[in-house]
């Protein structure tokens, strides 16, 4: 389908972005990678009379090492997160959620910021944030603010984002914990049935910290702070990993859809996160 008419806008800056969206209020909506926002215009599920096209703005793009602290530009697309080699280093996670997003023509041209900015359930990067425990720099006319990941979702498609604001970065530390990323989905392109991601650290042989999050098992990414409890101070095996997988099914609200019923997700979910939790372990 063709979406409705629209004005196109390119700034430069920020300074510019704000002033279109400031202009224009509820009737402009800014553009990242576009791959959620198009396609809900041609189908016409979208009005935006006004679109805002961050492309050009360079402040939005890239990644710094900081000592400890990550920090990458709302702009910056999955080819680029996969491919940088001192953010592999730093925190080795983030480039294997991002190969399992989509397929390669779609990570050529979405971003980062785009994907945890919108609030859809099923993008990957707002589940591995909170795992993460990364925050989201918000920039508006008249104020900067930071907002944890963890507190940034409310809703499917509801975020603590007001209109006339862009995410423009998002930070959090480097980490060199065992990690995972396991994601079941019907194929190649698709959103998650069910995903999982795990941080482990490691102290005299008994997890001493861990974060587990979960994707598209709620109407809002899942944060299991009962699984991680369930793990520390032990030495990860079977009986422990069975406690923290109940503690995290838990926490989850799955409802069903065409991916399958809510007993399979919720079968599906305590496989994938039993096999993340392993494969975390086994690299801390």
């Amino acid at each position: 389908m063709i979406p409705a008419a629209f004005e196109y806008y390119r700034p430069s800056d920020i300074a510019g972005a704000l002033s279109v969206l400031a202009e224009h209020g509820d009737d402009a909506r800014v553009l990242a990678g576009g791959h959620s926002l198009i396609p809900m215009m041609k189908l016409r599920m979208a009005d935006v009379p006004h679109l805002i096209d961050l492309q050009d703005i360079a402040g939005l793009k890239g990644t710094t090492i900081d000592g400890g602290t990550i920090t990458i530009g709302a702009m910056t697309t999955q080819h680029e997160l996969i491919n940088d080699d001192a953010l592999f280093a730093a925190c080795p996670i983030i480039r294997e959620a991002a190969l399992q997003i989509a397929d390669p023509q779609v990570r050529y041209m979405g971003t980062i910021g785009g994907n945890v900015a919108n609030g859809d359930p099923g993008n990957d990067m707002p589940g591995l944030m909170q795992c993460l425990d990364a925050s989201f720099v918000l920039v508006g006319a008249d104020r900067t603010r930071t907002v944890k990941a963890r507190s940034f979702y409310e809703a499917a498609y509801v975020t603590e984002r007001d209109d006339e604001e862009i995410l423009t970065h998002i930070t959090f530390a480097a980490s060199d914990a065992g990690f995972a990323y396991e994601k079941q989905k019907r194929k190649i392109g698709d959103y998650a049935t069910a995903a999982s991601a795990v941080l482990i650290t490691k102290t005299a042989g008994k997890v001493s910290t861990a974060s587990i999050a979960m994707t598209n098992l709620s109407d809002v990414p899942v944060l299991s702070e009962a699984a991680a409890a369930a793990l520390v101070g032990t030495t990860c095996d079977a009986a422990a990993v069975k406690v923290a997988v109940a503690a995290a099914l838990e926490d989850i609200d799955p409802t069903e859809d065409n991916r399958g019923p809510v007993a399979f997700k919720m079968h599906l979910a305590g496989i994938i996160i039993s096999r993340a939790i392993a494969r975390a372990w086994s690299r801390a």
